[in-house]
């Protein structure tokens, strides 16, 4: 059952960070740090789903005051015990139609978060959101996977991404509606458990459209933090749109 805190409850907000560990590391956060450090220079961020503060914390030790939303009271409380974990202001709510007080140089949205929002017309409202806290010249930020159809043989609508001795993960795909669920099945001591999250996946030229919707244009892409090339074969793109700086 869906509590409160939507899809990451107390149970999972408290073994996020474990079972995501290989995205806390320094080789995966700090090139995301230094660009989104980069793109605010002396102003102010804003992250859409904050969580556990794996981006938020190491950009507001650089000095970059940050402010967030998140719609789980559970990821942001695992946030508030480690260390500074008080730096970041954090206002609870739907990224999607949440504002807080004053204008930001850069707002962003990582690790595929934009999916959760599982209409077309809440991803719109993300953009439209976004658009509406920035200052002139500032920036949209969105870390994503680009939908691996390609991997999918014909008649076939189920594709596993992790298989282990006590468990495996797999998503599901409706190419229809663009409406997919990435599904984990646990053993422990010999029972099962099951938890099934939805998404809605989305091509970069639909989110180009979205910008442009929101008043936004697209400024970079790439595939990597680094800022390797976006390509025909990369699996994900980090893109950033900018607010023009007169109407």
């Amino acid at each position: 059952m869906v509590d409160e805190d939507g899809y990451f409850p107390e149970a999972v907000a408290a073994r996020y960070d474990a079972t995501e560990s290989s995205r806390f590391t320094s080789e995966d956060v700090d090139p995301a740090v230094d660009l989104l450090a980069e793109l605010a220079g002396d102003g102010r961020t804003l992250e859409f789903g904050v969580g556990t503060g794996r981006i938020a914390l190491p950009l507001a030790r650089r000095g970059v005051p940050v402010h967030g939303i998140d719609l789980s009271r559970a990821m942001v409380a695992q946030m508030r015990a480690k260390p500074g974990g008080d730096t970041v202001d954090v206002t609870i709510g739907d990224f999607a139609t949440t504002t807080v007080d004053g204008r930001f140089t850069v707002a962003y949205l990582v690790f595929n978060t934009i999916k959760n929002v599982t209409t077309q017309e809440g991803q719109v409202a993300v953009f439209r959101n976004a658009a509406a806290h920035l200052e002139p010249g500032g920036c949209f930020v969105i870390e994503v996977n680009v939908p691996s159809l390609r991997h999918l043989p014909p008649g076939q609508n189920v594709l596993p991404f992790a298989v282990g001795e006590h468990g495996w993960a797999y998503d599901v795909f409706d190419v229809a509606t663009q409406r997919m669920s990435s599904n984990y099945v646990e053993i422990v001591d010999g029972r099962g458990t099951f938890r099934s999250i939805p998404f809605r996946y989305v091509w970069p030229s639909e989110l180009d459209l979205m910008a442009m919707l929101a008043g936004l244009r697209l400024r970079d892409r790439w595939s990597t933090w680094t800022g390797a090339p976006f390509t025909s074969e990369s699996g994900q793109h980090i893109s950033v749109w900018q607010k023009p700086t007169a109407p």
